[in-house]
């Protein structure tokens, strides 16, 4: 990351005290300057300072005397994202130390001349800061509970693992007791592991907590929702939290990317992409893209870093680029671009009466059931029905669990006679009975049931909607349908035998009902233009939406 000397200017209250205090009682846990006292990298200061950076109107106390604590604070919480091995677990480490027993809680306004003792706080080791005029003072919490949080035991020692070398360090070994699986701290506070397997440790009344790589926490692993209780725990206290991670893949629905994507403003978010015009499948931009991205953390190879990135595209070049090119991509095993995909919406009107095709997959309480629908020149879109206009689209969730059989029947019915539907691909599971009563009402040539377990015709039909998406010179577009679109972000290549695939769900809350009714319908006006039947009955105008 860029360190021009003009990039990170601070003008804002922040408690400069912590990062004092971080070089003079932090360690670096490894390498060649093991022991030193632990400088900042410029990078490593912002986010700091940003941290804790205090609401200019803040006050020590509320009305009742208590401390404000977090509440004084600008951010309630951070984000850091940053590529592999540029220093973010050591860094983060600092940060724990600081709120085990630094001067992390604000404790008003300096007039000039305050000092801080660290042998009025339990430490023997002599250090003093005197305050500026105007600068927010600290104080260290009075019974501090922290805990981190990742997927395993050895994930987690990218921050436990430099902690414990801090907490061994002369300066801090006199507060910071290291224990086989925490670290006790004074006044009966402790630093805890929480991984997946000890969920039991959750719902403590938390004054930080700090959650590595949460790129990695996702519906399948459950740490989405252990993530977000200890948050709520840490609120609870007034404390605040961290999370650091590597670039997520945005079709995984990570607590990365609902941090990043989300829409609260007192959550302060870094991230400093390389510039975007460079490639990174270009060798030679690659090496401008790794200069700019490591040029913050002067510990780290260049040269190594370009090996290991050279050999691992060669086997997943999506997690290449989101770990050590510090791009937020999707991963390799995905079905259509979701970029692609976007760049085919054009949204506009079908008039009713117009010739069209249907697909369907349907469900009943765990997936999603959805219905749509293409015209002859290759429009695909969402279409409405009843008098409020609603989408045919049905998210058991939103109804209780279970998805509104006679709805979606209805909803079918109003669709067939308001359009001139020529066929309508289903597939069967769960909705044999229906597919049968409206292929007795409306031909069995018309209603087909298509099942999408028939690996050799599901492959020919992915095929088939990947390739028109993708081809410059294909009329294909769509409706822009928000739904669709997550869900076709969401589908993955799921191989099969003989050079085939199905597509299927990262996990089980990412769901991906609406691409294959994208599939299906897709197929469906394949077929129908292959029978003749659009040149027989298509007399419809569009109308273009402006």
């Amino acid at each position: 990351m860029p360190q021009a000397a003009d990039r990170y200017v601070v003008d804002f209250p922040t408690l400069w005290i912590v990062p004092a205090w971080i070089q003079r009682h932090c360690i670096v846990p490894d390498g060649f300057s093991k022991g030193r006292p632990f400088r900042m990298y410029d990078w490593q200061l912002w986010c700091t300072l940003n941290h804790y950076r205090v609401k200019p109107n803040a006050k020590a106390h509320d009305k009742n005397g208590v401390p404000t604590r977090g509440a004084a604070f600008f951010y309630r919480r951070s984000q850091v994202i940053a590529p592999q091995k540029t220093g973010k677990g050591p860094w983060s480490a600092t940060i724990v130390c600081a709120e085990a027993v630094g001067p992390v809680v604000f404790a008003g306004w300096a007039e000039g001349g305050e000092v801080y003792y660290c042998a009025d706080h339990g430490c023997g080791c002599g250090w003093s800061y005197t305050y500026q005029p105007g600068e927010p003072m600290g104080i260290p919490w009075p019974t501090p509970l922290i805990q981190l949080l990742a997927t395993s035991e050895d994930q987690v020692d990218n921050v436990y693992r430099p902690l414990q070398a801090m907490a061994k360090g002369s300066r801090l070994s006199e507060q910071m007791k290291v224990r086989e699986g925490f670290i006790r701290l004074p006044d009966d506070g402790i630093i805890e592991v929480v991984t997946s397997s000890a969920m039991s440790r959750l719902g403590n009344p938390l004054i930080f907590c700090l959650q590595d790589e949460s790129q990695l926490y996702n519906a399948t692993n459950k740490l989405v929702k252990v993530a977000e209780t200890m948050r709520r725990g840490a609120a609870g206290m007034g404390g605040r939290s961290m999370e650091t991670t590597n670039c997520f893949d945005p079709s995984e629905q990570s607590t990365a990317q609902r941090t990043f994507e989300g829409k609260a403003k007192d959550v302060f978010r870094f991230y400093e992409p390389p510039p975007a015009h460079l490639s990174f499948g270009n060798k030679a931009e690659r090496r401008k893209i790794i200069r700019y991205n490591y040029a913050g953390s002067p510990h780290a190879s260049v040269d190594m870093i370009e090996a290991e990135t050279g050999e691992l595209i060669e086997t997943d070049p999506a997690q290449a680029e989101r770990f050590f090119g510090n791009r937020i991509v999707y991963g390799s095993g995905h079905y259509i671009d979701g970029d692609a995909w976007d760049r085919r919406a054009a949204p506009r009107e079908v008039p009713d009466g117009s010739v069209v095709v249907l697909g369907m997959d349907g469900s009943d309480s765990d997936d999603w059931t959805g219905i749509r629908a293409e015209t002859a020149d290759g429009y695909q879109f969402t279409p409405t029905f009843g008098p409020d206009k609603l989408p045919t689209v049905w998210d058991p969730a939103a109804y209780g669990g279970q998805v509104p059989r006679l709805e979606v029947a209805a909803a079918f019915d109003e669709l067939m006679t308001r359009y001139k539907v020529v066929r309508a691909y289903i597939d069967p599971p769960g909705w044999s009975s229906e597919i049968d009563g409206w292929a007795d009402r409306y031909g069995d040539k018309v209603v087909i049931r298509w099942a999408t377990y028939r690996v050799v015709q599901m492959h020919a039909a992915n095929e088939r909607l990947l390739v028109d998406v993708g081809k410059s010179d294909s009329p294909f577009s769509h409706d822009g349908c928000p739904s669709t679109a997550v869900h076709v972000r969401n589908a993955r290549k799921a191989p099969r035998p003989g050079q085939r695939y199905v597509l299927a769900k990262p996990s089980q809350g990412q769901k991906i009902d609406l691409a294959v009714c994208s599939v299906l319908v897709h197929e469906a006006a394949g077929d129908a233009h292959a029978a003749g039947q659009f040149r027989k009955r298509n007399s419809s105008k569009v109308i273009v939406m402006r």
